[in-house]
């Protein structure tokens, strides 16, 4: 055995001078598997290769006997640096250690080897393909398909056994086989969407398989993605509108004097058409202050649409902002898709938590901010969509910019109307008016008479933090008007998570007065073992018999205290 286990060795050979004649090369062949003539050369003889020994004249010299057929040497490898691009397979190698010769390898055993290595590498391949979740497709030089997982099957359809040995075109048309691109040109493609057929979205990873700079092939995982188109196409046609269009601001009151403020700015920047960004915590209020700077402004007869950075994967995110077009001179409607630009056309776009959106993607939002214009994704045609831009981030985005996540140019353009929301656990004095108005708002919708709500319930929505800000709180009301059917809404009528964790609140708070009731009785305590002992000129049995305690619990007391 050598290179960790590579090959077995055939250690049945011994070696001889190369003076020595036929007759003795023929009682070491019936006794070893391979005789090695050693001289300025090595040359191996394989035991089935006795009956051309017999052919030869039995005293004559084994080198001549070899030189006389034109007998090819053998390769010599060192066991522990063995280079496989300079051995000649053509005839036994012979094998060595530090100190000695270790045994022969054949072209057969190699052979053997490589078959066997090659289906290990196919059962990896193999396991690997069918454990993730994602379309494989392997194909030659020719685009013949050589491997076709199960998650393809179930993606496109089409079984193994239709597709595997047949050239991949022959199911899918030229020009939508990203595959196609990567053996004609070599070059790897990483997240990138696609559409096969007009019924299926995938984002594809591929890359070239190549030998001495040579393409051989190509390998695809496909993502499909389909399913989150068509939930965020379902979230897009049910975005709820959180303000009244005829007076957007009108339900927006509040005590907070930075909200107020807050109000103030997007009042005024309504009518001017430039962008704004928005700050606040998830759940604040951003998508709503929006909605109200859209139907508050100049672009209040246009759509309102919205794209959420943070939920479409950033290798769809930019045909979702600018479309997509397969073919210009396709006829294929399907090859078609609209972005959101254009569809917020004369209106208004809301992008959302656009820090999660890529650097190259911010780029090309900059360079439309500058004149409106763009390309759609594999289009060729400038279009032309006056569209208002409003973005929002969770945090500041000044530190974004400063921990590199921000183009730089792109952060200019936004920042010059920048409105921050403060949470709701920082405007307290707007949680009772939310509640009344969203008691008002559910009842309407769900056609139920309004109900009260008990003050001990306002208490505990008051002192609740509010993590998930306004639109818990909103989530809450509704869930609670859904629900109940009476006529008062009490304590038990709140969601179990808010009511654990009001409890735990008010468990901690009482936690909270016992030890502050505890510390003051000491300090107390402490005052009056102080004025016992100065009553007493410091005799501590005295100061005992005034406090009506025994001297040990006196001293222990002093301890305690650090009294002296």
């Amino acid at each position: 055995m050598f290179k960790s286990g590579q090959f077995h060795l055939d250690d049945s050979f011994t070696i001889v001078h190369d003076h020595i004649p036929l007759a003795e090369i023929k009682k070491k062949l019936d006794k070893y598997k391979f005789v090695v003539v050693a001289g300025e050369a090595y040359f191996i003889i394989h035991n089935y290769e006795y009956r051309l020994i017999e052919l030869g004249n039995e005293s004559t010299k084994i080198i001549d006997w070899l030189e006389s057929l034109n007998w090819l040497p053998s390769t010599v490898v060192s066991a522990d640096t063995w280079d496989h691009s300079h051995v000649d397979w053509r005839r036994p190698v012979l094998v060595k250690n530090e100190r000695e010769f270790i045994g022969v390898l054949t072209s057969e055993q190699r052979i053997e080897k490589l078959e066997e290595q090659n289906r290990q590498l196919l059962a990896y391949f193999q396991a690997l393909a069918e454990t993730i979740n994602d379309s494989v497709t392997a194909v030659n030089e020719a685009g013949e398909v050589l491997y076709w997982n199960l998650t393809a099957e179930e993606t496109y359809k089409i079984k193994k056994e239709h597709i595997i040995g047949k050239k991949i075109g022959e199911h899918f048309s030229d020009e939508s086989i990203i595959l196609h691109r990567i053996l004609n040109e070599g070059l790897p493609v990483r997240g990138q969407y696609h559409r096969p057929n007009k019924d299926t979205h995938v984002l594809i990873n591929a890359s070239p398989i190549m030998i001495d700079n040579k393409i051989i092939g190509g390998v695809a995982a496909e993502h499909n993605i389909t399913n989150i188109i068509r939930l965020n196409e379902e979230l897009d046609s049910n975005s709820a509108l959180l303000v009244q269009k005829s007076n957007p601001f009108a339900k927006m009151v509040s005590g907070s004097p930075k909200f107020q403020e807050a109000l103030k700015i997007a009042q005024k920047v309504a009518h001017a058409d430039i962008p704004v960004h928005l700050t606040g915590e998830p759940g604040s209020g951003k998508e709503m202050l929006a909605q109200a700077i859209h139907y508050g402004g100049t672009k209040a007869a246009g759509p309102f649409i919205t794209l959420n950075c943070s939920v479409i994967p950033s290798g769809l995110l930019e045909i979702e902002l600018f479309g997509f077009q397969k073919d210009i001179y396709s006829t294929d409607q399907q090859t078609l898709q609209i972005g959101r630009i254009e569809q917020a056309l004369n209106g208004t776009l809301f992008i959302e938590d656009i820090d999660k959106m890529p650097l190259s993607i911010q780029g090309k939002l900059l360079d439309y901010l500058i004149d409106y214009r763009f390309y759609r994704v594999g289009g060729v045609d400038d279009i032309i969509s006056p569209t208002r831009i409003i973005t929002s981030t969770a945090q500041s985005i000044d530190v974004l910019l400063r921990e590199g996540n921000f183009n730089e140019k792109l952060y200019y353009h936004l920042s010059v109307i920048s409105i921050d929301i403060p949470p709701l656990r920082l405007r307290k004095e707007d949680i009772v008016s939310l509640v009344e108005n969203y008691i008002q708002e559910f009842s309407s919708k769900y056609k139920k008479s309004a109900p009260d709500i008990d003050s001990e319930v306002i208490t505990q929505l008051v002192n609740y933090d509010w993590p998930g800000n306004v639109r818990e709180l909103r989530n809450t009301i509704e869930r609670m008007i859904l629900l109940n059917d009476k006529p008062l809404i009490m304590s038990e009528h709140l969601p179990e998570n808010i009511r654990s964790k009001i409890i735990a609140n008010s468990t901690s708070l009482k936690k909270g007065e016992i030890n502050r009731q505890e510390q003051e009785f000491k300090n107390s305590e402490a005052l009056e073992i102080e004025e016992a002992l100065k009553k007493t000129y410091g005799n501590k049995s005295a100061a005992a018999s005034l406090l009506g305690i025994s001297r040990g619990t006196l001293y222990n007391k002093i301890k305690e205290y650090g009294l002296s």
